[in-house]
């Protein structure tokens, strides 16, 4: 066996180790402060068992975006990027009496197996998913009376349109209104400027719109844990 072999060993039990670290450590956090119940854990179950991808907020990040809609005393939330409606279910359970969520999902299948999940979680006549591919619904959804402003964007969709996807949420926000975007960091390759990968050039882009809009006071950061190396951005609309 080569040095050269010896150390790209080493440095995969290293990656190995720290990976399962990090899904401990989500564990132990999920279980003491983010426990699923049996609504959530349903939506997993249904979304596995139709096929959807495992890409779903974990536990500890669901319960983040609720608390975050919850101190804001949000009553209005959109999202873009559904999915099963895992991540939906924590935040439409934020939501006053009163209060209205609309996600927007490009699958219609993915659409109704969230329809069904938040049918089971009681929260279909607070929650409701549209369909079809967002920059076409985001027009329409801007042109309804009484459709806006937002009180809180998750946008959590194909990363290529990051940058249309927080300008729409501008478009339909008010001072206040806070934006949240999902798997901003890309493993670390959110650093690389040559980057090929249309994902890491979309959420470049993306950064670069916050960093320059007047109208957005933003933060990111990394997150580890049992979606690997990513992070979140967070931005609240100024003016």
């Amino acid at each position: 066996m080569t040095d050269a072999h010896q150390h790209g060993t080493h440095e995969e039990q290293a990656a190995d180790g720290a990976e399962a670290r990090w899904n401990a450590v989500d564990g132990y956090l999920t279980d003491l402060l983010a426990p699923e119940d049996e609504a959530l854990t349903q939506a997993l179950e249904a979304s596995d068992a139709a096929g959807l991808p495992r890409i779903a907020v974990a536990p500890n990040q669901g319960k983040l975006l609720q608390l975050l809609a919850r101190a804001m005393g949000a009553r209005t939330v959109l999202e873009i990027g559904t999915l099963g409606g895992y991540s939906t279910i924590w935040l439409a359970r934020a939501l006053p009496e009163g209060g209205r969520l609309i996600s927007l999902e490009y699958d219609e299948r993915h659409a109704e197996v969230a329809r069904a999940n938040l049918a089971r979680a009681g929260l279909d006549a607070i929650a409701e998913v549209r369909t079809g591919p967002a920059l076409e619904t985001l027009p329409k959804l801007a042109a309804e009376p009484g459709a806006g402003p937002f009180d809180l964007f998750f946008i959590d969709a194909d990363k290529v349109n990051n940058p249309r996807y927080v300008s729409w949420a501008l478009e339909l926000s008010r001072p206040g209104s806070v934006i949240v975007v999902d798997n901003v960091v890309r493993g670390g390759a959110i650093t690389d400027a040559d980057a090929r990968d249309p994902s890491v050039r979309g959420t470049r882009e993306m950064f670069e719109l916050v960093a320059r809009e007047p109208r957005l006071d933003a933060t990111a950061f990394q997150t580890v844990g049992t979606k690997g190396w990513d992070g979140l951005l967070v931005a609240r609309v100024v003016e």
